[in-house]
């Protein structure tokens, strides 16, 4: 290996430097007070656990993504966390194991095996937000405002569309279409991708009325009409999806009463971790952005693995991917050089200034440090501060 494979970095893990660590910084702390201001408690989960609980009930996608190891002390897989939302949910279950409603949040790097899309990091900073011990719309509904909350704090300078839909529609469809487990395998792939040619195929032979009901979900997404079409195609077939439909139109109506302009696209086969979701799932969507930029959803039973199967919803976003988007900040205030030197008149007015927020820098040699514009100089027995000539 020569010098320069050296420093060389896997593909999809990034260091963060100076000129993009303090606002990362900044913006978590801004978020995190945030969730403090809405009576979410932070906690801050470990990097690895074992992968008995770190990947339970979670579905395959994870395992997929998460790097594995062998503990060295007991000799138990250990995994480096890929999402730390299954770590909350064993806190709340049971670290903490309160009754009642339970607001936890979070801020962390993760670790992925490959990157989830074509330009998207291996390692994320995860920020997010969990509310357990409710199942009601109204817990759905704070989360997401919670999510758009998020989204403002971060002030983002392209509008956003939050997308929604809930698994309980495809469920509904598939359950009335009694179809066996391959065929129902394919038609997940096919919905998954949205390709109405592979799914025509993939329901070859059964029922034309069934397979017309599946066939719509592909063109259920778009605005408000889609629920209206899509009561009209289920009424008959799948009736278990009206009050699904019912539940996403409550939802979209107590959004645009506090944010009526809020542009909401709904997509009814978004199947995005379904094997996970129980709900109603969300995403937000920014311009200029391919991925979804915040996403989250209802996930009840999770903790059930860890002795107690509380409701739970949430929402996380990437810190990494959120900075991308913002706007250079202003250039950074200029520093101030102190001699080095043990004067207590010099050290009382440097504790002075760097508690007022300046950053005040000891100068080792002769040169300041090149981020000084200004110096303490000595002028009849007082520390002043004078302009650094460029």
């Amino acid at each position: 290996m020569t010098s320069v494979d050296r420093w060389q970095l896997p593909d999809g893990i990034e260091e963060v430097l100076p000129g993009q660590a303090v606002p990362v910084e900044d913006l978590r702390r801004r978020l995190l007070d945030l969730f403090r201001a809405w009576g979410y408690e932070l906690v801050i989960p470990p990097l690895v656990e074992f992968t008995d609980s770190l990947l339970i009930g979670l579905g395959e996608d994870l395992e997929l993504l998460t790097f594995r190891l062998t503990d060295q002390l007991s000799g138990r897989p250990m995994g480096v966390r890929a999402d730390i939302t299954p770590q909350v949910a064993r806190i709340d279950a049971h670290s903490l194991g309160r009754e009642g409603v339970c607001r936890l949040c979070y801020a962390g790097s993760v670790l992925h095996t490959r990157p989830k899309s074509l330009m998207a990091s291996r390692s994320p900073i995860q920020l997010g937000a969990e509310l357990y011990g409710d199942d009601s719309l109204a817990a759905d509904v704070e989360i997401i405002r919670l999510m758009l909350a998020t989204l403002d704090a971060a002030q983002l300078p392209a509008a956003y569309t939050l997308d929604l839909g809930h698994v309980g529609i495809y469920k509904a469809v598939l359950d009335a279409a009694q179809l066996d487990a391959e065929r129902e395998a394919r038609v997940f792939d096919c919905l998954q991708r949205k390709s109405r040619p592979d799914l025509r195929e993939a329901l070859a032979g059964v029922e034309a009325g069934c397979a017309d009901a599946i066939l719509s979900l592909v063109d259920m997404h778009g605005d408000e009409s889609v629920l209206a079409r899509a009561r009209e195609q289920f009424e008959t077939f799948a009736p278990a999806a009206l009050p699904v439909l019912d539940a996403l139109q409550d939802i979209a109506e107590d959004l645009r009463r506090q944010r009526p302009q809020l542009s909401i696209y709904f997509d009814l086969a978004e199947l995005r971790s379904y094997h996970y979701h129980t709900g109603v799932v969300f995403a937000a969507y920014v311009s200029g952005h391919g991925q979804a930029l915040a996403n989250g959803g209802r996930y009840n039973g999770v903790g059930e693995v860890f002795g107690r199967a509380r409701p739970a919803t949430g929402f996380a976003t990437d810190l990494k991917a959120m900075l991308s988007l913002l706007p250079a900040g202003a250039p950074a205030a200029g520093a101030i050089s102190m001699p080095d030197s043990d004067d207590p008149a010099l050290v009382t007015e440097v504790a002075r200034l760097r508690g007022a927020g300046e950053i005040v820098i000891n100068c080792l040699s002769s040169d300041p440090d090149s981020r000084c514009d200004r110096e303490l100089v000595e002028e009849d027995g007082q520390w002043v501060l004078r302009s650094l000539a460029p």
